[in-house]
């Protein structure tokens, strides 16, 4: 259940567990007096292990290709393609 934010003119803020169908309230639960729901804030959320980028789940042959592939190109990317020529040289 979620929790909700009140204000009381008389007693200050408080929280108060209620489902979120349910009416909001309109007196405090200590006082009777008029209240007023807050908006919230951040919520603490707390994500707990593996699974939250798209490269977490990937299969271990499609890992096994990708590091294939990342050693490939390391090993054929010095050649920054110019060649010299004994032609090209002597003009």
């Amino acid at each position: 259940m979620p929790t909700y934010e009140y204000r009381c003119e008389k007693c200050g803020r408080f929280e108060e567990f209620q489902r979120m169908s349910d009416e909001p309230l309109s007196r405090c639960p200590t006082c009777g007096g008029p209240v007023r729901r807050l908006i919230s804030r951040n919520v603490g959320i707390v994500f707990k292990g593996s699974g939250f980028y798209t490269t977490d789940n990937r299969s271990s042959e499609y890992k096994d290709k990708a590091r294939k592939d990342g050693e490939s190109v390391s090993s054929s990317g010095s050649s920054n393609g110019s060649s010299k020529t004994p032609d090209a040289a002597g003009v």
